[in-house]
């Protein structure tokens, strides 16, 4: 067997939120966030969630105004 057949290519996950056509992330909407954050309640990194990088960074703001208004705990 050669090595490149052994090595398998991932296939790249598309955006959630590109997918759905939202231009906002709700950060109300806690069902959607709690989606995205582990168990620890800590935001998954880009590469386990498959967000793209404009959406990270909304999806990060809308967690941590949900954090403000109490919607979600900031320790478990």
């Amino acid at each position: 067997m050669m090595i490149n057949e052994i090595i398998k290519h991932k296939e790249k996950k598309t955006c959630y939120f590109c997918s759905q056509a939202a231009k906002e992330i709700d950060y109300k909407d806690v069902e959607i966030l709690k989606r995205f954050l582990s168990a620890s309640y800590k935001i998954k990194k880009r590469k386990h969630t498959g967000l793209c990088s404009f959406h990270q960074r909304k999806f990060a703001k809308a967690v941590k105004r949900a954090r403000q208004m109490a919607l979600l705990p900031f320790l478990p």
